[in-house]
């Protein structure tokens, strides 16, 4: 069946949130486009163009001529955005003890929108031949925060993750500790970005991420990524 959608679960009167699969032909009015596959995303008409594999782009009355699996999201009422945690995001520090009591960081519903096989080492941009692929749960989630959040610096992740802008400005940053000032990489994310996987694969279902962390420059919602094996 072409052109399967099917709202994502954090979908509400503030954030259009669209999953759209076995994409042909496909019409976007104005929403980012996330390439939710391994294989290429084709946009256009008379001009086609590629997404890679987990990257996005801006349509505003573009064409999605192919794609495997796609999300689409866009902000649609900015407007008192900031009230998430009273729509049933959740606050991370519900989840994990040990997080900062001051800072204002927030959590959507998850969305488990099916299943893809990839070779991690592809995804991690280790090697480009899929010589060892395995099957991953696929998880989607947004992420609240206003501007200047210090959203954590840690390196814990059982999963393979990246991320994308949805609204506002932030960056994704790497550190030699969990120490602000051990800074060595700062990533630019303006709205329709996404950035290459931070984590290296050390072993079956072992992968290895630098201390970093989001921050939001103003006021930010961004979506995350999760291959869960």
């Amino acid at each position: 069946m072409e052109n399967k959608i099917r709202d994502l679960a954090f979908a509400d009167e503030f954030i259009y949130a669209k999953l759209v699969e076995t994409v042909i032909d496909y019409e976007v009015e104005d929403a980012i486009v996330v390439n939710l596959s391994p294989r290429p995303l084709v946009t256009g008409d008379e001009h086609p163009a590629i997404v890679p594999a987990w990257k996005s782009t801006w349509l505003r009355g573009g064409r999605i001529k192919s794609a495997e699996r796609v999300a689409l999201v866009k902000v649609q009422r900015a407007t008192n955005l900031g009230g998430a945690m009273f729509r049933g995001w959740d606050w991370l520090g519900n989840r994990i003890r040990s997080f900062p009591r001051d800072t204002p960081l927030f959590i959507s519903k998850q969305d488990e929108v099916g299943s893809v096989t990839t070779d991690p080492r592809v995804f991690t941009n280790e090697r480009t031949d899929h010589e060892a692929p395995q099957s991953f749960r696929l998880k989607l989630n947004l992420w609240w925060a206003p501007g200047d959040t210090d959203c954590f610096i840690h390196h814990e992740h059982p999963f393979l993750e990246t991320h994308t802008q949805i609204h506002g400005s932030g960056r994704m940053q790497k550190f030699k500790q969990r120490d602000p000032s051990t800074l060595y990489e700062d990533m630019v994310m303006p709205v329709g970005h996404s950035h290459d996987p931070f984590c290296r694969v050390t072993g079956k279902n072992e992968w290895t991420y630098p201390w970093h962390r989001y921050y939001a420059d103003t006021d930010s919602v961004w979506l995350a990524v999760e291959l869960h094996p």
